[in-house]
């Protein structure tokens, strides 16, 4: 069996996306970089040209996943557009982004324990890894949570939509209430939201501090390409999807960062909880009822970053799979759910490795994410350009041209941030060294690929599609 179900439905797959984007850093950002860096006015309009970016970027996804509604997403748009060897050079960098948020969402677990249950899972110091303490207890959870995920993930495509349903509207209603009960508590008020910009860095300065985040901030949308193949609804749908998952992430970001700012004036109150200044907003507004409800929406926005991303992660290794860019066994679909089994085991056994080398060492890893992310971004993105010129007489796609040319500039821009000695919001050098490991990892990889670099143009082709 080589064919995924088509089990999808509309709120499956949104839910789905707005799970991978909003993630642990949601709740921790407000008070460690979004209002430091840009204040409260600063950060909304931030993620607000952010999100415009990320919608003219999802718009050439829409155009590209209706077209070719196939596993792998950007994995075969890039194929189409530029041929094997970028298909390979994007589908490996992305893979690394999807692969190395499934771990990093479940240590969000220990550390989000340790500010809500302090103690209870600090338990077995085993060592220290960067200044990191790594706890037998936090790993033991780490791992029933992946183990948890990678069975909900086996037992098939429709079981998993149900869950990442429950889990964003868990997440989503859980903001939305306590944003309610901080408009209507008396101990905050909007007053404290002034200065509306951060003093420590120029407004234009901060504003672009945030947006340069942006494809760490929403990666996730695009794991609606990498679920195309098993929607049971008209695909094309699949844009509007994209787009209202990122305006509703764009909307939760900011939401807890004005819940955070609005308690004292801000930017005393974030200096004297540093620690966690949004957890501490929340038990000042809404007490310990508040606080379970905040721990409810980060349980659901972690679990979700780890059930949409072993989904991305195993869809898009299946689909290079079936092109032999992968072992043939990543191909290999359950019998009776049709989920690709040994891709699963092998997401959830990497990940099972990660917790045992601590939280630091694992950062330096997931920075690369948003690298991964933005040339996914651009491969799609560029894609629909170079279709545009082979396909002259296609209206969707000569109308389609300036998004296309926007969202490869966007993405362009987001890399050279991330990698440009004197950005601000560069790389550590650890992780630029994680990077080239990478790169050379991947370079080998596609030497030792001799099946995928040689098969003939024809039979690629049909491998892509799925008709081999």
């Amino acid at each position: 069996m080589t064919q995924l179900k088509k089990e999808l439905n509309q709120t499956s797959v949104w839910s789905l996306a707005v799970g991978a984007i909003i993630g642990w850093g949601a709740f921790v950002l407000p008070g460690n970089k979004f209002l430091p860096d840009a204040g409260p006015l600063g950060t909304i309009i931030a993620m607000s040209i952010a999100a415009i970016m990320m919608i003219i970027i999802a718009k050439n996804y829409g155009v590209m996943t209706h077209r070719y509604p196939i596993a792998g997403g950007e994995f075969t748009y890039a194929y189409i557009g530029f041929a094997r060897f970028q298909a390979f050079f994007a589908a490996w960098f992305l893979g690394l982004s999807y692969l190395s948020i499934v771990p990093l969402n479940a240590t969000a677990l220990g550390l989000i324990s340790r500010a809500m249950f302090p103690g209870i899972f600090q338990q077995g110091l085993l060592y220290t890894v960067a200044g990191w303490n790594v706890y037998l207890g936090e790993v033991i959870l780490a791992s029933v949570a992946i183990l948890l995920i990678t069975y909900l993930n086996h037992r098939g495509v429709k079981l998993f939509g149900r869950f990442a349903t429950l889990l964003a509207l868990l997440l989503v209603f859980g903001v939305v209430i306590l944003m309610g009960w901080a408009i209507l508590s008396p101990v905050a008020s909007f007053e404290h939201l002034k200065p509306l910009f951060s003093s420590s860095k120029a407004p234009l300065e901060g504003i672009l501090a945030i947006i340069a985040i942006a494809p760490w901030a929403f990666v996730g949308f695009d794991t609606i390409a990498q679920a195309s193949e098993e929607m049971n609804f008209d695909v094309k749908k699949s844009a509007k999807l994209m787009v209202f998952s990122i305006i509703v992430g764009a909307l939760i970001y900011i939401m807890l960062t004005i819940i955070t700012g609005m308690v004292g004036p801000w930017p005393t109150f974030i200096q004297e909880n540093s620690n966690w200044a949004t957890g501490s907003a929340v038990r000042i507004i809404a007490g310990d009822v508040g606080l379970w409800i905040l721990g409810a929406a980060i349980m659901s926005a972690i679990l979700s970053g780890l059930n949409g991303f072993m989904h991305a992660s195993s869809r898009l290794f299946f689909a290079m799979a079936k092109t032999t860019a992968l072992p043939s066994s990543f191909k290999a679909l359950h019998p009776k759910t049709s989920t690709p089994t040994v891709a699963l085991l092998f997401i959830a056994g990497v990940s099972l490795l990660a917790p045992w080398f601590g939280r630091a060492a694992l950062l330096w890893i997931v920075d690369m994410a948003s690298v991964g992310a933005a040339i996914g971004f651009f491969y799609t993105s560029a894609s629909t350009i170079v279709l545009a010129h082979r396909y002259k007489d296609d209206v969707e796609l000569r109308k389609n041209r300036l998004f296309g040319w926007l969202g490869s500039i966007f993405s362009l821009i987001f890399v050279f941030l991330l990698v440009w000695p004197s950005s601000p919001v560069r790389l550590e050098t650890p992780s630029m060294i994680a990077l080239v490991v990478w790169s050379v990892l991947g370079l080998l990889f596609i030497i030792r690929a001799k099946s995928y670099r040689h098969m003939d143009e024809t039979t690629l082709a049909r491998h892509f599609e799925g008709e081999v």
